[in-house]
């Protein structure tokens, strides 16, 4: 495709890899809230959620040159992913928290068939949760709330996580599977789905 043919945003990224900081900065306002809200979602706290936020773009500010095309906010969002994981470990480390989602990780026995069952969003919308997703998903460990944000609100394909978090496809699967079976299970238990001060930070896309 050529520069007459090329969108907007192609155009921003062009000119963003020539040093253009002004173009970057276009990009930055074009997917800010799309980067802040899938931080928000991994990790559940507006604090952390716009510290991932900033270093997903300082990351992506110092690998723009090595971009090579395609969709810039698969691209940032697979940043954005990276760096809440990156973020909740700095967070664990200060506050010298044990990971419970690490010891949980050890249930990633491989699934290698496709998963059937219905996706995060289905299951939310059958219960008429709503806007309960970002609660429903900090009930989750770190890595199955990862795997369903990018599959299932997101759209990412298997493939695609597997390669992004450097784990096999069945763990993907097994921890897109398994992730769903946690949230039928608080969907169907019902009562309070979170505390107060989660509900509080809340961010609706």
């Amino acid at each position: 495709m050529d520069a007459g043919q090329s969108s907007p945003e192609e155009r921003l990224v062009l000119l963003a890899k020539d040093g253009n900081l002004e173009a970057f900065n276009s990009l930055v306002d074009r997917f800010q809230r799309a980067v802040y809200g899938l931080c928000y979602r991994m990790l559940g706290n507006r604090e952390a959620a716009e510290d991932a936020t900033q270093e997903t773009f300082l990351s992506a500010y110092r690998a723009i040159s090595r971009f090579e095309g395609g969709n810039a906010g698969g691209w940032l969002l697979r940043i954005a992913a990276n760096e809440s994981r990156d973020e909740l470990r700095r967070r664990r480390r200060r506050d010298g928290a044990a990971s419970l989602d690490e010891m949980l990780d050890r249930e990633d026995l491989p699934v290698e068939v496709p998963d059937p069952s219905p996706g995060a969003e289905a299951l939310l919308a059958a219960h008429e949760a709503g806007g309960e997703l970002e609660v429903l998903l900090l009930r989750l460990p770190f890595e199955y709330r990862q795997a369903l944000v990018l599959v299932d609100v997101y759209g990412f394909r298997y493939d695609e996580v597997a390669e992004l978090t450097k784990t096999s496809l069945g763990t993907v699967k097994s921890r897109v599977h398994r992730g769903r079976e946690r949230l039928r299970k608080l969907i169907l238990s019902g009562g309070e789905l979170s505390p107060p001060a989660v509900r509080q930070n809340r961010y609706d896309l």
